[in-house]
């Protein structure tokens, strides 16, 4: 018999597979350990709003016991805190001062972004540095400050008096965003614009401001969580209900009932409060992702 006529191996038959590497018999236990660990730390960061739902269903007796699912749920805590006209003037005010501080935010740091990222002039980097260092400072550093000064000037317990403080801490870090996103868009687009006769602000709107929107809406989502959470100018700068947001609104809270501890309106509250957030990050979680991940990886 020939050596044509032998059987040839594996390896001899096809050539690659000899280069095919072999998995390895660990492979589906790392897979399972990943998932493992992915569901827990899921559980981990959800279970401190589960057990906000929990507290919010249970009234009376069944508020200290420490039941994982309620043994009585009602809806009477949320039912409550709507019928208190307190909480949802709070909710008025809440949404008017965060769209408020977002929308004025996005005008000035847009803006301010724009001609540190295309703009040529002297120390334009120390004035950036400036600029951020200014949400370094504490808001406690100010705040008994601001509300002397805010109360001789007649803006304590308004709108205006709550804006103006959180546009402070919140322009630094929108200036700082879209300044990143601006020096990302290629020069060229808007001298093209410029070409066809565009001004300069037509360049700006028609063709900046779209292409640098997962920046905007990243800094126009943090901008407004941290106004809807703010806490220290709410209840430093309102004394009525008025211009009081939610956040202060709930530390007056009573309970549903008379001697009754607010914990389960207050949790109920918290809730309503927590809703819209989600809601929105959940709209926009590509254009966040995008915002947050943009300029991480250049090729």
């Amino acid at each position: 018999m020939t050596s044509e006529a032998l059987p040839r191996t594996t390896a001899e038959a096809d050539p690659t597979a000899a280069a095919k590497p072999q998995k390895p018999g660990g492979t589906n236990w790392r897979s399972i350990m990943l998932w493992t660990f992915t569901v827990l730390i899921m559980l981990f960061c959800l279970f401190p709003f589960y057990w906000l739902i929990n507290i919010s269903l249970k009234t009376g007796s069944d508020l200290s016991s420490a039941s994982i699912v309620p043994p009585n749920p009602t809806l009477a805590n949320y039912s409550s805190i709507f019928q208190n006209g307190d909480f949802t003037r709070a909710l008025f005010n809440s949404v008017v001062v965060s769209f408020s501080t977002t929308i004025l935010s996005l005008i000035i740091g847009s803006f301010a972004g724009y001609a540190l990222a295309r703009l040529r002039f002297p120390r334009k980097f120390l004035i950036l540095a400036i600029v951020l260092s200014i949400s370094t400072f504490p808001p406690i550093s100010i705040a008994a400050p601001v509300f002397k000064l805010f109360t001789d000037v007649g803006l304590y317990n308004t709108y205006l008096g709550l804006i103006l403080p959180s546009l402070t801490f919140a322009l630094p870090l929108t200036i700082y965003i879209l300044t990143s996103f601006f020096k990302e868009i290629p020069r060229e687009l808007e001298e093209a614009a410029l070409v066809d006769g565009a001004t300069y602000f037509q360049a700006f709107r028609k063709i900046v401001i779209p292409l640098a929107a997962p920046g905007m809406v990243t800094a126009g989502m943090l901008v407004f969580i941290a106004s809807w959470t703010e806490f220290l100018f709410a209840i430093t700068l309102t004394s009525t209900p008025d211009a009081r947001t939610v956040p202060a609104a709930i530390a007056f809270f009573t309970g549903s009932q008379q001697f009754e501890q607010p914990l389960g309106t207050i949790s109920a509250a918290s809730v309503v409060v927590t809703v819209p957030l989600i809601v929105l990050v959940l709209i926009f979680q590509r254009r966040i992702v995008a915002g947050l991940t943009a300029g991480a990886v250049k090729g």
